[in-house]
């Protein structure tokens, strides 16, 4: 654990017993241990009190494909709860080498500074110079200034200036979600540097080395074909065929320019590379050329959020917005709900901002500036993101605020996929897609998905389980296709690196531990069972299909299904387990 409160960074261990690293692995899953008993109750995500953590786990540095990813904890900014995100890069490797399973960041630097942690500690430097530079550039000066040996997790322009959404990058991932970027600007830290000091002790050599080759095969099969030819962006086409893509703020399931923005059309005009992360053998990277030079890495999630939700299909607009997100270092999600929200209130006549309309990608770069500058007026209100613009804005327009927990959504659609309706609700970080892969059993055609019930119920349950794990462990989850009996199989990959003597069984219960155990702290930051819920415009407003039938997902049915969903769980009416399930949470197996 580091204190940069002094002009020295001062660190003191913090013993981890195999207990804990078993019940919680780590990843997520230790770093939501870590926030229990470092993070004081209500405390204020962007003061110095508060902890943020750069958590790594036990397949990181091992052959294994896929497993060259961090996780970032916190208390989100955005949201006042506890929030997580993963990236993947040589930085994992780095600082799982560096002899921490995690490292701990608490305190404000009296100035911008960058925090190197290798296997001599820690120290802070003082780094003024780094002020205003995208995160991209901050890792090309810190190279030239200590040398190529270290690995940067670094912040962009939006985290210095505590943009609730602000991210933290590497190598031109991002750790996104959450605002976990601010929280390291509130710091002072512009940046933290790793240096590989060890090596990663595994327990049976041969076993691992027999399971990273099967791994390997295995990803080259049919469960990871899509990501490998076309990318995650080719779920744009897919989801606005069967009504589930959101365009212009939820207002509509379908987009018409989305054929212009489809990885097919892409693909053939402007793809020019394909890539990989650190230690994968998947390679879901693509890479396109834009206009004027340059290329961008284009995804699912940012084409969504940037293009139909914001009501833009012109793809140089789309890439430009892209590229401007990464410079500032915003969350593409966030920044397209906010902005797709102010669009709607623009159009409505709430804020003053004539310009700013559904469709225009002068507009949609024009907010992403005010934003990444705070400017006074409507940077600084977006800068907050959609509910907190809308607890300003007033008028109603907290209903269709794209947001759960202050969380914008991702591009799925709650009233046509209501198993990933019921994800979204009850998930511990807000509206998300990677904590609660719910939409899986929507689209895998054995459920009605506009007609939620105990079976979204049941699939809720599952595929947040096995998300839990895969994110502790960490491995992708683009690799969890090919696993034909998840727990068992990463029950033996665990052994095998760790020497744990653990079966499924036991995993199945770390999953539930790690869930609830992100419950009880955002309890006890405040959150109750009435934040379980999805924003009003989903809940009283139906959708006609061009099939001919209309999805309507009512406030009763969601709130029959988070009902079941709780005594799923094991937890009460208020969605609380009971306090001895509670105390047994934080004490290991």
């Amino acid at each position: 654990m580091v204190d940069v409160g002094d002009r020295e960074a001062t660190s003191a261990p913090l013993p981890l017993d195999d207990a804990v690293l078993r019940a919680y692995l780590g990843g997520v899953g230790l770093g939501t241990w870590l926030m229990h008993r470092l993070a004081p109750a209500r405390v204020d995500p962007l003061s110095p009190d508060a902890p943020l953590a750069f958590v790594f786990s036990p397949l990181v540095g091992t052959p294994l494909t896929t497993s060259a990813k961090f996780a970032v904890v916190a208390k989100s900014p955005l949201t006042g709860l506890l929030t997580d995100a993963l990236a993947s890069s040589r930085f994992a490797i780095a600082g799982k080498l560096t002899g921490n399973d995690a490292i701990v960041i608490r305190g404000k630097a009296a100035e911008l500074s960058v925090l190197l942690v290798d296997g001599d500690g820690a120290r802070l430097e003082p780094a003024p110079e780094l002020a205003g530079m995208p995160a991209a550039q901050t890792e090309a000066a810190v190279r030239e200034r200590f040398g190529r040996g270290w690995q940067t997790a670094a912040i962009g322009p939006a985290g210095e200036r505590q943009v609730r959404y602000a991210t933290v990058s590497h190598d031109g991932r991002h750790a996104g979600r959450g605002g976990l970027g601010a929280v390291l600007g509130a710091k002072n830290v512009k940046a933290v540097l790793v240096r590989s000091a060890t090596r990663v002790e595994i327990a049976d050599q041969t076993a691992v080395l027999a399971a990273a080759k099967d791994l390997r095969t295995r990803s080259f099969g049919p469960a990871t074909a899509k990501y490998r030819e076309l990318g995650t962006l080719a779920n744009l086409l897919a989801f606005n065929a069967v009504s589930t893509l959101p365009t212009r703020n939820f207002t509509a399931v379908t987009f018409e320019g989305a054929p212009r923005l489809a990885a097919e059309e892409l693909h053939e005009l402007r793809g020019v590379a394909r890539n990989s992360c650190a230690s994968c053998s998947i390679g879901c990277e693509h890479i396109y050329s834009r206009k004027g030079g340059g290329t961008q890495r284009m995804e699912y999630e940012n084409v969504f959020a940037l293009g139909p939700l914001c009501g833009v299909s012109d793809p140089d607009d789309v890439f430009a917005a892209s590229a401007r997100c990464d410079e500032l270092g915003l969350d593409t999600i966030s920044a397209g709900g906010t902005i797709a929200w102010a669009m709607e209130c623009a159009e409505r006549g709430l804020i003053d901002a004539p310009w700013l309309r559904f469709g225009d990608g002068a507009a949609l770069l024009r907010a992403l500036d005010l934003i990444g500058a705070r400017e006074e007026g409507l940077g600084e209100l977006l800068a907050q993101g959609s509910r907190r613009a809308a607890e300003v804005v007033g008028n109603g327009s907290i209903e269709f605020a794209p947001q759960v927990k202050g969380l914008e959504l991702p591009g799925y659609e709650p009233r046509t996929l209501q198993a990933m309706a019921l994800g979204l609700a009850v998930n511990a970080r807000g509206a998300d897609h990677n904590r609660s892969g719910a939409y899986e059993a929507d689209l895998s055609g054995e459920h009605d998905r506009l007609n939620g019930g105990p079976a979204q119920v049941a699939a809720a349950v599952g595929t947040e389980d096995r998300a839990a794990v895969m994110d502790s462990m960490i491995l992708c989850k683009f690799l969890r296709g090919v696993f034909e009996d998840p727990f068992t199989e990463w029950a033996a990959l665990l052994q095998a690196v760790t020497g744990w003597d653990l079966d499924a069984a036991e995993l199945h219960s770390v999953a539930r531990r790690i869930v609830l155990a992100k419950r009880v702290f955002n309890q006890r930051e405040g959150a109750t069972a009435a934040d379980d819920t999805l924003p009003q415009r989903m809940l009283d407003t139906p959708l006609q299909l061009g099939s001919g039938r209309v999805a309507a997902l009512t406030a009763e049915r969601l709130r029959a299904m988070v009902a079941g969903y709780y005594v799923e769980r094991g937890l009460d009416e208020e969605g609380r387990p009971d306090r001895e399930a509670e105390a047994a949470l934080l004490l290991g197996p």
